[in-house]
């Protein structure tokens, strides 16, 4: 394992601090009751005794009954912590990362166990998915949720191909939203603070009748910027989001129908990038704080828009059979200005814009006996994904007699999905069960790759534009159906219902298609014929999906009448056809300027991911300071030794021992307390944690100015509530010791500026800039319910 520099130090001691807390939790005086739901693994009971359920296998169970590491929040508890975007939720659970993606507000990076997928162009598939309400966002963009109205985030790690597909091949990522209240109700919850931040969620729900019940919540979500673009005079790092959701809920018993949509619109201010190396051809000096940018694209806003609806229907055919169906519709469209260099000359500027759509439609024939369990199921996914973007290298055209040289590359994906599935448990004993499922997944990719090269300027893309087209240099159009076989199995020892011993083999796939930036008139002729033809350009541009193959050792359990929870778990990837996005410079001209790339993705990698992951929960003690009091401690550890086999460069070369895992630290922890006292006529809860990752790197080929040292973030809140729970009130701090770390960035140079000068491999100025995680930030919290 690679644990560097001043991560080794911080793990170390946030190790031996973990361990102490546990050893101290579990020999410490304990309350008679259960703990309280705010720790991350739902194997606990709240206050009032309901057990926290969770759906990893497509029907309601108790966490500690899953043979699969599967982690669940409440959405009382990422309120109390002052939780705001789904990517927070990464600091507390185990070998994840969620990130915002380089030069976006809300676009998605995400990576469970070493397996994700970082570039989110048209044509690369996620390898996490994220599913709302269990509907499956196809794309990436406006994937960066809100926590607003929400009863829980489960977070399932390692392949989950056999109940939820394709393109969960490192786990999946359940956002689920709150059900209607039995009577009418009014909430409104506000937020002020640090940066001009100032939040406002109304939700309002009634009954209509005994068995229907209709509900809608808006937000108005927004914050100044960290830094500023010194060169436009915006702000940087900025949130203007308005957001809606509204549902209508039918139960009557044997029938549940729920439909539900949400509308989100993101003008936040174009977040850019902050250069790590003075500017290669003018000097530009490194700017002191890291949040500031000199960069000047603005041919288009930064602008987000993503609307969809869902209906679920559940109807009991018997007492044993239930079928449901998820029907779902989702639409996006995005426009954002990255500046690569992010200086004010044109020199790598990409307008970008993104529009998906998708229609996915789902069946399940759900049956629950006395000692048989499981789910019958077939889904469908009409998907398409469009981008297109400039690359714009205006200075360079100038300096190489091509003024206003840009290359313009448009990808547009069509994916048509089916599959069947099923997954079944069968207690051979009340203490032993099996679990077998399989899936079989038809994929069909149909992809347009167009690259043009310009002149004079910006694309008709980004209009008004006067440039003149000079050349085409990829025009192809092509399909592909991709078929996998995704099978599970587990067997699970249950001495008693508080104890779950469980070995798990699971496999998913990550889908395969064409290069959305590759160049055809680059290809090689691959058949010998004498000609760079269709068949050449088609296997130049695709490539095939990657599978995971797992297995899993778990404990999990409930110990000391539950005032205890723990779950363990060792796992073993063999990874396999490993996808590898890449690209290469181009010197058309032979000038010595790379003023262009081409794309070449291929299956260029065999890797080994093992590890091992432990999460525990504890009550230490319960009115101990009057009635209602209570301590109660939290804790996780990850350790991953991700590590190449094989990794074949765009060269041939086999260089795997040259090669990391991107944004895949060593290791992960997290250590938290909860401290409830009375207070007057409610319960104050004092809140802190710490959380760790060792040094990661931002892209396989290591890079000392991008690649992130070992860090850690301290997190506090204090927040009072009544005992009506019709009030609270909160304070919450953020990054308390305001450490800087980069979460994302480009690179277009080679050397490293000591040994070796910086040498730009595209454009004159050198591109090598970071984005970073939020600053130390304080916020209040308010909140009242009708």
């Amino acid at each position: 394992m690679r644990i560097e520099k001043s991560g080794r130090s911080v793990a170390c001691n946030l190790l031996v601090a973990c361990g102490t807390l546990a050893i101290a939790a579990t020999l410490a005086p304990v309350g008679a009751m259960a703990q309280d739901s705010s720790g991350s693994e739902a194997t606990s009971s709240d206050d009032d005794g309901n057990v926290i359920l969770v759906t990893a296998r497509r029907r309601e169970e108790r966490a500690l009954d899953v043979p699969i590491s599967v982690s669940a929040i409440s959405g009382e508890a990422l309120a109390r912590s002052g939780t705001l975007e789904i990517t927070e939720i990464a600091q507390e659970i185990p070998n994840v990362t969620l990130e915002v993606s380089r030069g976006t507000n809300t676009t998605l990076s995400a990576f469970i166990r070493g397996v994700g997928q970082q570039d989110p162009v048209a044509g690369f598939e996620a390898g996490v998915g994220l599913y709302v309400d269990d509907v499956y966002l196809n794309r990436p963009q406006a994937a960066v949720l809100d926590i607003y109205d929400v009863e829980r985030v489960e977070v399932l790690r390692g392949p989950q191909g056999t109940l939820y597909g394709r393109n969960t091949i490192g786990g999946a990522i359940k956002y689920v939203t709150a059900p209607l209240p039995d009577e009418a109700q009014v909430k409104i919850r506000g937020t002020y603070g640090k940066y001009d931040q100032a939040d406002l969620v109304v939700t309002a729900s009634t009954p209509l009748t005994d068995n229907l019940k209709i509900g809608a919540s808006g937000a108005r979500l927004s914050r100044g910027g960290f830094g500023d673009n010194l060169n436009l005079g915006t702000e940087n790092y900025n949130k203007d989001v308005w957001a809606a959701r509204g549902t209508l809920e039918f139960d009557n018993g044997p029938v549940f129908i729920r439909l539900s949509g949400d509308y989100v619109k993101d003008n936040s201010e174009a977040r850019q990038g902050h250069r790590l190396i003075p500017g290669l051809l003018t000097g530009a000096p490194v700017l002191d704080d890291v949040f500031d940018t000199r960069a000047g694209l603005n041919v288009v806003d930064q602008e987000v828009e993503a609307y969809g609806g869902a209906l679920n229907i559940a109807v009991e055919l018997s007492d044993t059979i239930t079928l449901k169906s998820i029907t779902g519709y989702r639409e996006d469209k995005s426009t954002t200005p990255i500046d690569f260099d992010s200086l004010p000359a044109a020199d790598l500027d990409v307008p970008a814009i993104y529009e998906n759509d998708q229609f996915s439609q789902e069946l399940q024939l759900l049956y629950e006996g006395d000692r048989l369990n499981g789910v019958l199921g077939f889904y469908y996914l009409d998907a398409n994904a469009f981008t297109a973007f400039d690359v714009a290298l205006f200075n360079t055209g100038a300096l190489i007699g091509l003024p206003g040289l840009n290359a313009q590359t448009l990808g547009d994906v069509n994916t048509k999905t089916w599959s069947v599935f099923g997954d079944f448990t069968y207690d051979i004993t009340e203490k032993l069960s099996v679990s077998l499922g399989g899936r079989f997944t038809s994929d069909k990719r149909t992809s347009r790759v167009l690259r043009t090269t310009f002149i004079g300027g910006f694309s008709d893309l980004f209009p008004p534009s006067t440039a003149v087209a000079i050349a085409v240099t990829s025009d192809f159009l092509g399909s592909e159906t991709f078929e996998e076989f995704t099978p599970r199995g587990s067997i699970s020892f249950k001495p008693n219902e508080d104890h779950n011993i469980y070995f798990t083999y699971s496999r998913g796939f990550k889908g395969g298609g064409f290069d959305p930036r590759g160049q055809t008139s680059a290809a090689p002729d691959l058949d010998g014929d004498g000609d760079r033809d269709f068949d050449d350009q088609f296997e130049f541009l695709r490539f095939e999906p990657e599978t995971v193959d797992s297995y899993e050792l778990g404990w999990k359990a409930s110990l000391l009448d539950n005032r205890l929870n723990v779950s363990l778990a060792g796992f073993l990837g063999n990874y396999k056809n490993v996808q590898i996005p890449g690209s290469v410079g181009v010197d058309s001209n032979g000038d010595g300027v790379n003023e262009t790339f081409i794309g070449i993705t291929s299956n260029a990698a065999s890797a080994d991911v093992n590890g091992f992951e432990f999460e525990g929960t504890a009550l230490v003690g319960r009115n101990f300071a009057g009635a209602g009091s209570k301590f109660t401690v939290n804790w996780s550890l990850g350790v991953i030794d991700a590590k190449f086999n094989t990794f074949i460069d765009a060269f041939g070369n086999d260089v795997a021992d040259q090669r990391a895992f991107q944004n895949t630290p060593d290791i992960t922890a997290h250590m938290g307390f909860e401290l409830g006292l009375p207070v007057a006529s409610g319960i104050v809860d004092f809140l802190s944690s710490v959380s760790l990752r060792s040094d990661a790197s931002q892209f396989e080929t290591p890079n000392p100015f991008l690649d992130q040292d070992g860090f850690a973030l301290v997190d506090a809140s204090i927040v009072y509530t009544d005992d009506s729970d019709r009030f609270s009130i909160g304070v919450h701090g953020k990054n308390l010791f305001d450490k800087r770390y980069i979460v994302s960035g480009y690179n277009f140079v080679t050397g490293d500026g000591i040994n070796t000068p910086f040498v730009s491999t595209l454009g004159r100025e050198g591109t090598l800039t970071g984005f970073y995680g939020d600053p130390r930030r304080f916020f209040v919290t308010g909140e009242v319910r009708f």
